[in-house]
């Protein structure tokens, strides 16, 4: 019965983060526990003795010690810093943060927009244009948030698009895009949150299954091609189309923490990030053999990932010292406050990684989580529908705190104690791929329909739109994608017998099918319904 207590660290966590809200401290007070109960098993952590050894009695020998306690916690900490791979991921997330600031601060987002604005001529390519943006924009969902928005107001204004539909487009193809994409921040946080030693490589064959991610991009395109809308959001759109009310907000806006420079082009967004990805992809296969004989496929299963970010955004960045500088679009002082600014803005997301490594790291090497669960759980017939069990948790999580990262920092570590996973092990098990894209999907359903989310807040202010009139209309849209992944993931979890590429074409049949029937079948029943509207006006008319 001892064996219990493993599960409380993560528990205590989610159950803090749903209370409060706030994630930061729910995790801390999650490694604290973790530390006590090992402390209290007897466990030193200096001597990197296991949890719950017994003595040569076969008995368990209680230890209660609050300086022990404090000691392992911080321990635990300074412990998952020294990791290198932890560290290169940090040092990623810091350049990167310089460059979104740089872009920024250059007006290459700005000059995109006055651009489009005179090439764009009709509602559905102006849609397209804002959804492609997004698209383009894949390295950060804060960055994309927020310049996104910026570029396409004038744009999509020109075109009578309410701003909750703008919104909306923001919100769904900034972590949804971003998510999918190996060069980006949530790709490192996603790696950093497992311990499995082909973290990277497992992280690219999740992609494939992140349903939610994929399904809303689907969506997104299908009901912009259609010119189709339902629920509150076509009240909304109605109403901008026959009267000109965009639902503006200008109270929402901000004022941008430095001023953006007047002498910026396209190429000032689109340069640095082609740079950026170009740099990763052959930096990783560089790390990975391929300039050494290596083939190409090896080298990206073999390369050292965390390096590879570093050496592309660092590559970037003197890209981009070269590229404004000589021209003069900003000065070397305003370049080094743009530098500043950017490694500010990475502080939270390095704030929750740092913690969750922690609680990770307390719960499968101090406490053995791992080996406690798969005792109980492994070669189960309830592990088959834990995909749709992690997407929904994770949902219920990301909404209840507004946070996907916190979410995944709990629910991805736990999906790989209940494979027994442990530091430094290779994941194969389709079934654990499945289960850590699943987690990742929920995060973002949960964040999408979250009104506490930052990713929700920022992309209404990004398109100048009423907060909750945003979360309102875009609802109804992340929930009907998030049912039909329900579905899709059950269908994933039962045939992951069948291998890796059996499960996944038979899910993503069942998933689109199911998809583009809820699309054409809500548009059925929306005309059905206009229709009857209608001969009931004709009659009372008459």
């Amino acid at each position: 019965m001892a064996q219990i207590l493993v599960l409380l660290p993560p528990i205590i966590a989610i159950g803090l983060a749903l209370i409060t809200k706030e994630v930061y401290s729910s995790l801390f007070i999650g490694v604290l526990v973790g530390a006590f109960i090992f402390v209290l098993s007897g466990g030193v952590s200096d001597a990197g003795v296991g949890f719950f050894v017994p003595d040569s009695g076969g008995t368990f020998q209680w230890h209660f010690s609050i300086m022990e306690t404090v000691e392992t916690t911080f321990d635990t900490i300074v412990g998952s810093l020294a990791d290198t791979d932890h560290i290169g991921i940090l040092i990623f997330l810091v350049l990167l943060g310089m460059l979104v600031a740089l872009v920024t601060k250059a007006g290459g987002s700005k000059a995109y927009g006055n651009w489009a604005t005179g090439k764009i001529k009709s509602k559905k390519t102006a849609l397209l244009s804002t959804s492609a943006l997004g698209a383009i924009i894949f390295v950060d969902d804060y960055f994309n948030c927020l310049t996104v928005g910026t570029v396409m107001k004038p744009v999509t204004d020109k075109h009578k698009i309410s701003r909750a539909k703008l919104a909306y487009i923001i919100d769904a193809t900034a972590a949804p895009i971003c998510i999918i994409a190996p060069v980006s921040s949530w790709g490192a946080a996603i790696t950093g949150y497992m311990s499995a030693q082909n973290a990277f490589t497992v992280f690219l064959q999740t992609i494939p299954f992140n349903f939610y991610a994929l399904f809303t991009i689907i969506f997104v395109i299908t009901i912009v091609c259609m010119n189709f809308d339902f629920g509150f959001m076509k009240k909304v759109e109605d109403i901008a189309k026959n009267t000109g009310d965009l639902g503006n907000n200008e109270a929402a806006a901000k004022e941008p923490e430095f001023e953006i420079s007047s002498k910026g082009t396209i190429w000032d967004l689109l340069a640095p990030i082609i740079v950026l990805i170009v740099g990763a992809v052959l930096a990783m296969i560089y790390t990975g053999g391929g300039f050494a004989g290596e083939n190409i496929l090896d080298a990206f299963a073999n390369c050292v990932a965390t390096k590879s970010l570093c050496f592309g955004a660092f590559l970037a960045l003197v890209f981009t010292a070269f590229l404004y500088l000589i021209r003069k679009v900003i000065t070397p002082r305003e370049y080094m406050d743009s530098l500043v600014q950017g490694f500010k803005s990475m502080v939270p997301a390095i704030s929750i990684l740092v913690l969750a490594w922690s609680l990770g790291s307390i719960c499968k090497s101090s406490l053995n989580l791992g080996g406690n669960i798969s005792v109980l759980l492994q070669g189960s017939s309830f592990l088959m529908i834990m995909p749709v069990i992690l997407f929904i948790l994770g949902a219920f999580i990301g909404f209840s705190t507004g946070t996907s990262w916190g979410t995944m920092a709990i629910l991805i570590p736990l999906s790989e104690g209940l494979f027994g996973i442990t530091e430094g092990a290779t994941v194969s098990d389709p079934l654990l791929i499945i289960c850590i894209a699943a987690v990742a999907a929920g995060a973002v359903l949960g964040d999408h329909i979250s009104p506490i989310s930052d990713t929700t807040i920022m992309a209404s202010t990004g398109a100048q739109c009423d907060h909750l009139q945003h979360v309102s209309t875009q609802l109804p849209y992340a929930l009907t994608v998030g049912g039909v992944c329900a579905v899709t993931f059950l269908v994933a979890g039962l045939t992951a017998s069948l291998g890796y590429g059996w499960s996944l074409v038979i899910s993503l049949l069942v998933g689109l099918i199911g998809l583009f029937g809820v699309i054409f079948g809500l548009k059925i029943y929306q005309k059905k319904k206009g229709n009857k509207v209608e001969e009931t006006v004709t009659q009372e008319a008459e």
